[in-house]
């Protein structure tokens, strides 16, 4: 589901591998009746952003409107984390940015895309801490065209007086190791400033073709670097003609008060 397992993630179809790459990460041990994570509780801290009915309706009238006009939940099926940095320098600022159910007027640009605020579901402050902001489930709005299919991570920072830190890269690794043993689907990590590679890819699901734009985020350097690090998960940085098939659909655990899931 959304909010990291109290201690286990359920055994399912992929036991054996969530069992080899828990053994990579060397974060897990194995017990009855699942994968029981050591310190997934004490490493990522819950800190929510307000994400209530109106909020989640805001969220699902975004979807509706660039990437499927039917759609009944805000749920994704994780097949990418993105990493940003904030653009902010410390922790408050980033986490009053995503406070507001919609975006700010003054970021016109995004207000013209859609009313539902900026937000990610998992953010690491300068000093290393993890923090998760909503359901990993729940879709945010970090990056155009991806969001159905990615989680974020951001990174309390920029690219100029408050560069990203050497706690900050042990942190993203550690959890996109967490993120890749919990969701085996996920197959790509990218950069923001990486995402345009997709366009045109089956992953790219913007119906508007004149709605994107370039990133800095979070720099090459910082994310080659994360990339080097877990380089053994095999994570591809473009798209490779991997997707998990249609019939693949993890809703089934999204429902966190509520996603509202199709199955």
């Amino acid at each position: 589901g959304g909010w990291p397992a109290r201690g286990k993630v359920m055994i399912n179809g992929r036991t054996l591998v969530l069992c080899l790459i828990a053994a990579l990460i060397g974060q897990c041990t194995i017990s009855a009746p699942g994968l029981q994570y050591t310190d997934a509780d004490k490493r990522i801290l819950s800190k929510p952003i307000p994400f209530g009915s109106n909020r989640r309706q805001l969220t699902l009238s975004y979807i509706r409107r660039h990437y499927d006009p039917r759609a009944v939940d805000i749920c994704i099926v994780p097949e990418m984390i993105v990493i940003h940095w904030t653009g902010s320098p410390s922790l408050n600022s980033a986490l009053h940015e995503f406070h507001a159910d919609e975006v700010s007027e003054s970021r016109r640009e995004l207000v013209r895309a859609g009313a539902v605020n900026v937000s990610a579901q998992f953010m690491v402050d300068r000093d290393g801490s993890i923090y998760q902001l909503m359901p990993a489930k729940f879709m945010a709005r970090h990056t155009i065209g991806l969001n159905p299919v990615a989680i974020g991570i951001e990174n309390v920072g920029d690219g100029g007086n408050h560069p990203l830190t050497a706690d900050q890269l042990q942190a993203n690794v550690w959890l996109v190791k967490y993120l890749k043993a919990t969701y085996p689907g996920i197959h790509y990590l990218i950069g923001h400033n990486e995402y345009l590679r997709f366009r045109g890819t089956p992953l790219w699901r913007e119906k508007d073709p004149k709605y994107f734009d370039r990133k800095p985020d979070p720099g090459s350097e910082f994310i080659n670097s994360l990339r080097a690090k877990v380089r053994p998960l095999q994570l591809a940085e473009a798209f490779d003609g991997y997707r998990l098939p249609d019939s693949h659909d993890g809703h089934f655990s999204c429902d966190q008060d509520s996603g509202t899931a199709r199955q």
